[in-house]
């Protein structure tokens, strides 16, 4: 066995802050009134952190990069059976790849969602003015019932999969995502974390930041 450098920091930034601001969405979105503004503050930050995974799942750290756990449905049912390959347990294996996918879609709707959405009172997403009626009504409903819901659902599942693993499985799967490191057998590769991949990471979030940041000037 070997330590290996499985997350890089950008990557288990993304995680904890991305969960913070989520968690601070839900919040916000049920106390309503003046807590809205932050909800929306928090809305464009969960944006640019969702642009951010987009880009570093194709240039981040060899863990992070889609291509290295996008499974086939093969794959995922072989794992299933218990037919699962020795990598399979260094990054996210095929369930996990079910999770970040399902997570990652179902958040980047809720987002697009939001920016469409009108509560006919005090609020209003910026793009919903340039949208008709119906459709702002439809992201509206979506995104206080459907998309909300899915996405607690989803969160929940993904937290139970984490005491799953630790509890039948022995596998921590938290401390790895604090600490970055994993024992792994001999051979797997570390992800490169280093003073050149950290200063990438933080140009491609001031990017996705300024991407974010001309879309509601545009729709000002």
């Amino acid at each position: 066995m070997q330590t290996t450098r499985v997350w890089d920091l950008p990557t288990r930034l993304f995680h904890w802050l991305l969960a913070a601001a989520v968690i601070g969405l839900v919040v916000t979105g049920q106390v309503g009134g003046s807590w809205m503004d932050w909800h929306f503050r928090l809305g464009y930050c969960v944006m640019t952190l969702l642009l951010f995974r987009l880009v570093w799942g194709f240039v981040g750290g060899h863990w992070s990069r889609f291509a290295n756990f996008f499974y086939s449905p093969r794959t995922i049912v072989r794992y299933l059976r218990g037919q699962g390959a020795p990598e399979h347990g260094v990054g996210h294996n095929p369930l996990g790849f079910l999770s970040v996918l399902g997570l990652l879609g179902v958040a980047l709707l809720q987002v697009a969602s939001g920016l469409f959405s009108d509560d006919e009172i005090a609020t209003a997403g910026p793009l919903s003015k340039f949208a008709s009626g119906e459709w702002v009504s439809r992201a509206s409903d979506y995104h206080t019932e459907v998309g909300k819901i899915l996405l607690l659902v989803l969160l929940v599942l993904h937290i139970a999969a984490i005491v799953f693993y630790r509890v039948k499985k022995g596998q921590n799967l938290v401390a790895p995502m604090v600490l970055g490191d994993k024992q792994t057998p001999t051979g797997v590769p570390n992800a490169r974390d280093d003073g050149v991949t950290r200063g990438l990471a933080l140009l491609v979030l001031v990017l996705c930041a300024a991407a974010v940041a001309g879309m509601l000037a545009w729709a000002a």
